[in-house]
């Protein structure tokens, strides 16, 4: 299952962030849930782009695996179970890429900052509750277009 989906650029921006199941906290903690994820946050991007590119892209981070993949400045990273299938959800990865590159036509940082509701409705057909819930790039982007013409 997925626990969180991130897109983060080189200087630790994040441009989507997507949680699933929400992060853990300890009982005696006075933290919030919103400044638990910004840590989070922080802590993925320091471990993602300190790596070295000899390493897979796979990471164990506290109860989780954090599986990342680099498309020009951004960096997306999914968090899931120990026991998933890291190679999958590489595929996953580039598979949303590959939407975002369909749907904007050669997509770069800047159509996901100006146009962040379209990709979060992008994300929401490709992934719902966690679970990767359609896998045909066409229908995906259909149904994206049928959205748009509701509007």
């Amino acid at each position: 299952m997925i626990r969180f989906f991130l897109l983060q650029n080189r200087q630790g921006k994040t441009r989507l962030s997507k949680w699933y199941v929400p992060p853990p906290t300890t009982q005696n903690s006075n933290t919030s849930g919103e400044v638990e994820k910004a840590r989070i946050e922080s802590e993925v991007h320091r471990l993602v782009t300190s790596r070295d590119k000899k390493y897979t892209n796979f990471i164990e981070y506290n109860n989780y695996k954090l599986i990342y993949r680099r498309y020009a400045g951004l960096f997306f990273t999914i968090a899931v179970d120990i026991s998933d299938n890291e190679l999958s959800y590489l595929e996953t990865i580039h598979l949303f890429v590959e939407l975002l590159d369909s749907y904007f036509s050669n997509v770069c940082e800047l159509d996901i900052v100006f146009n962040f509701n379209k990709v979060y409705s992008i994300l929401d057909e490709f992934m719902l509750a966690g679970e990767i819930e359609e896998s045909s790039k066409r229908e995906i982007l259909d149904r994206v277009k049928l959205l748009e013409k509701m509007e």
